[in-house]
């Protein structure tokens, strides 16, 4: 289980195809307290550490991940967002965070307002049970926010300048693709509410 609470980023050093997966090596400064089947949330996604070594480390995607993800789009020289799962006694600063990107979305604007950032984020509502709710929760690419301007397929966030800074926030423009993990509560009430229904 993650928090949404980014420790660093890192940086994709390289990426290898083999079959329809990709094993991405990440330059970190994390890399050095990792060890091998750590679960590291890498923009949002929890992947599992396969090597370390000088400074870099491994972890490998398959199919399933990258066609529900942005990983596939990463290429050499991206910059993504890490977190490593919450210790038992490690202290809750974020929001229930599991790891599994639910679907991806896209930024759809970005405004500066000379001390914070508004991004604007628009979805399918069609698939699963995804939803938000004002001043809910939602994990944009790894990072735990607060939802405002709630709507049935869009929403927007306010980015602090500490945020914007360190995180990958500073790099995300208007089109780009961003991994969305919502609220697991919301999720499980909608689900209550709507009953079963089969997933796309």
């Amino acid at each position: 289980m993650f928090t949404g609470i980014v420790e660093t980023t890192g940086l994709v050093a390289d990426r290898v195809s083999e079959g329809t997966n990709i094993t991405f090596h990440i330059e970190s400064s994390l890399a050095s307290e990792l060890t091998i089947d750590q679960s590291v949330s890498h923009n949002g996604v929890c992947l599992t550490v396969t090597s370390v070594a000088d400074g870099r480390y491994s972890v490998t995607a398959v199919d399933e991940t990258l066609r529900k993800s942005n990983l596939g789009g990463l290429d050499v020289g991206n910059r993504v967002n890490l977190e490593r799962c919450m210790p038992a006694n490690g202290r809750f600063d974020g929001h229930i965070v599991q790891g599994h990107v639910d679907q991806t979305g896209i930024c759809t604007s970005v405004q500066d307002l000379n001390g914070s950032w508004l991004y604007d984020f628009q979805y399918d509502p069609g698939v699963a049970d995804n939803v938000t709710v004002e001043k809910g929760s939602i994990c944009i690419n790894g990072v735990s926010l607060t939802v405002f301007n709630s709507e049935a397929d869009r929403f927007r966030v306010t980015i602090i300048p500490y945020t914007y800074e360190h995180t990958t926030f500073r790099d995300l423009k208007p089109g780009d693709v961003v991994n969305l993990e919502f609220d697991i509560v919301g999720k499980y009430i909608k689900k209550m509410l709507t009953g079963y229904r089969q997933p796309v």
